[in-house]
């Protein structure tokens, strides 16, 4: 039997054949596949009741002439039956689960299976997140964009996509211009030794801090800039050991997270390309001078009718709208980018609505094809006390501290489980536990919202968390390893058929909606989805373990369960590192 990996597809495509076939008005009938609540199936169609009411049909009759011409091959698959007033439930038989465990029971399979049924096979992303500004250190203000981001990317590479991942720095505009003034009048060499990029964020305060409270450091920090923008040798030469410095400490925190990218292109790299932008939004009319300054104005539009988006300053210089016109043509002229994601917090919503109807305009007036514009939007990181997390002093909390922080309060958590693992080995696991807890922390929560950061709820083996997931994965892999056996070897489930039991056919039934929790989190951008969905997986293994014992004398059982526990393994395995947590093996 063969199965797909998205079955909430098939049977879409299945149910408008079988509506052609029993004379439903084509085109106007639309199944609504959705996953249904465990009790009454695993799918549930509820196109009917529209279709019919619309038309003043009975509802039921016409599910019963739907289910009519549905074909052989999937009324052998599943059981259907109709309830209420037309919908179609769908309940996976237990040879169809069998057949998909047997199909999808590699890493490579699942990945072949989504990309064939995915809408984004094929398609070129252009992510862009993190984007942090060189010459100051990553606080926690930073964690969201890089999870997020990288959650996302992961996703859609599953999905088929070509993912590009940009990492858009921050290294030019204004702040440079007091930056070098300060090096040079106020460096401190012993500090630039010992942590050059602290040296940096100190030496950007106190050129700020001069400038605002004297008029003439404000001009020489104007001048510094000017010579840096015209290509002074020596200015360069700093604005480079800045910035190399900065990626160099990003890089690190990077690694933690299992983060890489493809292209480093900051503000600096579109320099020279932000001409051509105030030529042709002038020429089209899109923009005109206000003020001094280039500006569009979108009539269109309650608020940006009045809202000026600025593309040139009035002193002529460039800003964060001229780079991000340019970056988006680059993106779709030189990467090819079909889709453009921007994963940036919530208060940058006015500079993405405006950026992206600009675009939209321009593009339209000039004959091109924009790529898909998706900004992903998140909200703030909180403290228990409901405001945005920082230290006791008011300071941005550092990422490294951060990091350094869960690893500390994960070794508590690991010694106390697990006492007589060597003392290396529970560094090594409290380093996976502590910095996925920080990741997982964010990724499960809708990202539209604020979260309360509590470190009592996130490094924690109970509730929704990194630690609960990645314990159950070491748990599944301690039942192979006391058997001496290979999770996913074909010699372990030849035996093997299919579930049986309660405890078997639900956590079977719940390997199979990975697919739809995949899909879910891609199409809607939102990783939270797929973490939902693991832990409900995680928990729907821990009933099925203390329900039925896996080390049986039935060799058929024991094989069926056997292969039970593989696919959980790599259901949850493939599933955390979609979402870019790092995996163990024993916790």
């Amino acid at each position: 039997m063969h199965v797909s990996f998205n079955l909430a597809s098939d049977l879409e495509a299945a149910l408008n054949a079988a509506a052609a076939a029993a004379g439903l008005e084509a085109g106007a009938f639309a199944p609504e596949v959705r996953t249904a609540d465990p009790r009454h199936g695993d799918f549930q169609a509820n196109g009917v009741l529209g279709y019919a009411k619309a038309r003043k049909l009975n509802p039921r009759a016409v599910a019963e002439k739907l289910v009519a011409a549905l074909p052989a091959g999937l009324l052998q698959a599943y059981s259907v039956a109709i309830a209420g007033p037309g919908f179609i439930n769908f309940t996976l038989q237990p040879g169809t689960l069998l057949a998909w465990m047997r199909l999808y029971a590699t890493r490579e399979a699942l990945a072949s299976g989504a990309a064939a049924a995915s809408p984004i096979r094929g398609q070129t992303w252009v992510v862009d997140y993190s984007s942090p500004n060189t010459a100051k250190q990553m606080h926690v203000g930073h964690l969201r964009s890089a999870v997020i981001g990288e959650a996302i990317s992961r996703l859609a590479a599953f999905g088929g996509a070509k993912v590009i991942r940009d990492n858009h720095i921050g290294d030019w505009g204004t702040q440079f211009g007091k930056l070098i003034w300060a090096y040079k009048h106020e460096l401190d060499t012993i500090g630039l030794a010992r942590d050059p990029l602290e040296e940096f964020e100190r030496l950007y305060k106190a050129g700020n801090n001069a400038a605002e409270a004297d008029v003439t450091v404000m001009d020489a920090a104007r001048a510094e800039l000017v010579k840096l923008q015209g290509g002074d040798p020596e200015n360069l030469a700093i604005w480079k050991k800045i910035n190399d410095v900065s990626l160099a400490a990003f890089q690190q925190i990077y690694d933690q997270l299992g983060i890489r990218f493809d292209l480093t292109l900051g503000e600096s790299f579109y320099n020279d390309k932000v001409d051509q932008i105030y030529r042709e939004l002038a020429a089209c009319g899109l923009a005109a001078e206000s003020q001094g300054a280039l500006v569009v104005f979108h009539a269109d539009h309650p608020r940006f009718k009045d809202q000026p988006f600025i593309i040139r300053k009035s002193d002529g210089a460039a800003n964060y709208a001229s780079t991000d016109l340019a970056t988006i043509l680059y993106r779709r002229d030189m990467l090819k980018a079909d889709v453009a994601v921007y994963v940036v917090d919530t208060r940058q919503r006015d500079h993405f609505d405006q950026l992206f109807m600009t675009v939209n305009k321009w593009f339209a007036a000039t004959n091109r094809q924009p790529p898909r514009l998706d900004y992903v939007d998140f909200g703030t990181v909180l403290g228990e006390s409901g405001k945005p997390l920082k230290t006791r002093s008011g300071e941005n909390i550092k990422l490294k501290d951060l990091l350094t922080e869960a690893a500390d309060r994960a070794y508590d958590l690991v010694t106390g489980k697990s006492p007589d693992f060597p003392e290396a080995e529970r560094c090594a696991i409290a380093a996976v536990v502590g910095v996925g807890s920080v990741q997982y922390a964010d990724l499960s929560q809708n990202r539209s919202s604020d979260y309360v950061f509590a470190w009592e709820k996130m490094i924690s083996l109970e509730g929704n968390t990194a630690a609960y997931l990645l314990y159950a994965i070491a748990r599944i892999h301690s039942i192979f390893r006391k058997n001496n056996l290979t999770p996913g070897a074909p010699g372990t489930e030849l035996a093997a058929g299919a579930p049986e039991t309660p405890a078997e056919i639900a956590l079977a039934r719940k390997l199979v909606k990975f697919a739809d929790a995949q899909r879910l989190a891609i199409e809607t951008l939102r990783p939270h989805f797929l973490g939902l969905y693991l832990y409900e997986l995680a928990g729907e293994f821990s009933s099925f373990y203390n329900a039925d014992k896996v080390n049986v004398d039935d060799a058929a059982v024991r094989a069926r369960r056997l292969m039970l526990c593989a696919r959980t393994l790599l259901v949850l395995e493939t599933g955390l590192d979609l979402l870019g947590l790092r995996l163990l093996t024993r916790m």
